[in-house]
């Protein structure tokens, strides 16, 4: 429930000074600047949306708790690397002094990093097989071969090596983006950090990268029709077996306080700090050395008839509703419009049932509907109007734009997820 603790110790060893600092050199203050027109020329891109609302396909919903500032930011990407069947969803859940910064940085720039793989492996292809290329000048085929390659093996073939690409392209994006952070000139990311929970949906395949305890859960029809929830990805924190063990080798400290003996932590070799309650995350340089990581866990999913939708939420939901529960609610809404307010709202109310001496944490929910055709939702322009009677759309909710622990349920088919972890 509580991402970090600290008593004291993991300072980052210079503050951060304010943008008009004169201790800043000018050529980092330039930098900062091209960096907020970037934003402002990101912020308008067709089809990505980053504030509560909804699209054709997806509803996306955050709510700041009672710790302070929000620090979940979510993300729905549609048309993502100019492809029509491609959609890039997120959550990001932000903590220590940062959190919330850290979170954006890694909603606004991690697609971008995806989509500049993408465009150097583009570049690649074209110039292996470009006239002048030697391999395809004289490369032959034999009958047995040319036979071998019919329709079948050939869509199979593209269908392994576009699943391949995308994951390597997720790989190498978040092992970029950890690294962008550290040197990133106007945030502290040294005990501050987010985890991500991403999606990439292109035609009927799933790829799913996260690190963190953010999750992402499919809503799919069993052999008897009913609604049931299937895990597609394991909370990455230190109450796993592989996880402690290899923060223990790299001398980092696990374990719990005794105020909340289920939680486990992440603590400096020879100070209580910053007590981390998870394993992998973005940010958080001061733990990278003794055990965290941000190499993502990456899983697959192969799309069927069954499938209606995914969810992907911070543990602020997870840790107050379970899967199942969390599937039936966003079944259950009124509109897919109104999904993921819905999640997060029933979220909130469960907080103040289940923990009523706790503070709320921040809630963000993202939901992507996998039949868009039979989608209710009507256009953005033309919901816009609306917008106040349908809970602020298109509108940050209260403090600030935004956007545990079960293992998956049995999934009722024969479409189990495959797992990758680098």
């Amino acid at each position: 429930m509580g991402s970090c603790l600290s008593f004291g110790g993991c300072n980052s060893p210079s503050p951060v000074s304010s943008p008009t600092s004169p201790k800043w050199p000018r050529s980092r203050t330039m930098r900062l600047q091209r960096s907020s027109g970037s934003d402002e020329q990101l912020h308008r891109i067709s089809g990505r949306l980053f504030l509560n609302g909804a699209t054709d396909c997806a509803s996306l919903f955050t709510q700041q708790g009672k710790k302070g500032i929000n620090q979940d930011a979510m993300i729905v990407w549609e048309n993502f690397g100019s492809r029509n069947d491609t959609v890039f969803c997120g959550v990001f859940d932000g903590h220590g002094p940062l959190g919330h910064m850290v979170a954006k940085r890694v909603r606004d720039v991690l697609p971008l990093k995806l989509t500049d793989d993408w465009k150097c492996g583009e570049s690649r292809e074209f110039s292996a097989s470009s006239p002048g290329n030697s391999a395809s000048e004289h490369s032959t085929a034999s009958p047995k071969e040319e036979i071998r390659d019919s329709t079948k093996f050939e869509e199979k073939d593209e269908h392994s090596q576009n699943l391949k690409m995308l994951k390597n392209s997720m790989l190498k994006a978040f092992t970029n983006m950890d690294k962008e952070l550290k040197q990133q000139p106007g945030i502290d990311c040294f005990s501050s950090g987010s985890t991500a929970v991403t999606l990439i949906k292109q035609g009927q395949e799933l790829v799913i990268g996260h690190v963190g305890d953010s999750r992402a859960v499919l809503g799919t029809r069993d052999k008897n029709n009913s609604l049931t929830a299937v895990q597609l990805t394991v909370d990455l924190k230190p109450n796993l077996p592989s996880e402690a063990e290899r923060i223990r080798q790299c001398s980092g400290r696990v374990f719990a306080l005794r105020t909340e003996p289920d939680v486990l932590r992440i603590w400096l070799p020879n100070d209580d700090s910053p007590g981390l309650a998870m394993s992998r995350a973005f940010g958080d340089f001061c733990l990278k050395d003794f055990g965290l990581i941000s190499v993502p866990e990456i899983s697959c999913w192969r799309v069927t008839d069954r499938d209606e939708f995914v969810i992907l939420a911070s543990d602020g939901v997870w840790d107050v509703l379970s899967n199942k529960e969390v599937v039936d609610i966003v079944a259950s809404a009124p509109a897919r419009s109104s999904a993921a307010s819905c999640l997060v709202q029933s979220a909130v109310k469960a907080w103040r049932l289940k923990y009523p001496t706790s503070r709320i944490d921040d809630c963000a929910a993202v939901c992507l509907f996998l039949d868009a055709e039979a989608s209710n939702i009507s256009s953005i322009r033309t919901r816009s109007s609306n917008a106040t009677n349908a809970g602020c759309y298109e509108q940050e909710s209260t403090g600030g734009e935004g956007p545990n622990g079960n293992r998956p349920d049995p999934s009722p088919a024969d479409n189990h997820p495959t797992t990758t972890s680098p």
